[in-house]
C-alpha cells in the first residue's frame, strides 16, 4: 500500500458493532458518535447481527475496534471475543459491552482489551475505546 493509500485510508476508523439487537447497537453507536476525540478520524460503522460476519469482517483486515454485545443471542459477544483472539492474526481491539458491571470478569476470560456495562454511557464508551482506537499501528 502507498503513503497515499495509507492517508486516505486513516481519513477513517473502521469500528464493528455487533449485537443481535439492532437497538442495542444504535444505542451503541449514537454513544460513541462520529467523532470520540478531536485528535481521532470520524468513524465509520459496521454493524452486525450474526457471529459469522463478525469473523469475516474481523479477518479481513479492515476493524479498527471491535465492539461485541455480552448479552446477544444465540452467539454472545464473549464467545466471539474468545474465538477472535484464538483464530484471528492481528486481531483489532475488542471492547465488550457486558450485562452489569459485576460481569468485567468473564470481560476478562474473553480476552477483550477492555468492558464497559449496559445500560451504555457514552462518557464511559468513549472513555474505553479512545485508548484502544489510539493503540492501532497506523494512529
Amino acid at each position: 500500500m502507498t503513503k497515499a493509500a495509507t492517508a486516505i485510508s486513516r481519513a477513517r476508523l473502521r469500528v464493528l458493532v455487533y449485537s443481535d439487537n439492532a437497538r442495542t447497537r444504535r444505542q451503541i453507536v449514537e454513544a460513541l458518535g462520529t467523532r470520540p476525540r478531536a485528535d481521532l478520524p470520524e468513524i465509520d460503522y459496521l454493524e452486525v447481527a450474526t457471529g459469522s460476519v463478525i469473523i469475516k469482517s474481523v479477518d479481513a483486515g479492515d476493524i479498527d475496534l471491535a465492539i461485541l454485545d455480552g448479552e446477544a443471542t444465540p452467539v454472545g459477544g464473549m464467545g466471539i471475543a474468545r474465538q477472535l483472539r484464538d483464530e484471528v492474526e492481528g486481531c483489532p481491539p475488542i471492547l465488550l459491552v457486558t450485562g452489569r458491571p459485576g460481569d468485567a470478569w468473564l470481560a476478562h476470560w474473553s480476552r477483550a482489551d477492555a468492558a464497559v456495562p449496559h445500560p451504555v454511557d457514552p462518557i464511559r464508551l468513549a472513555e474505553a475505546a479512545v485508548p484502544l482506537l489510539r493503540s492501532r499501528p497506523d494512529m
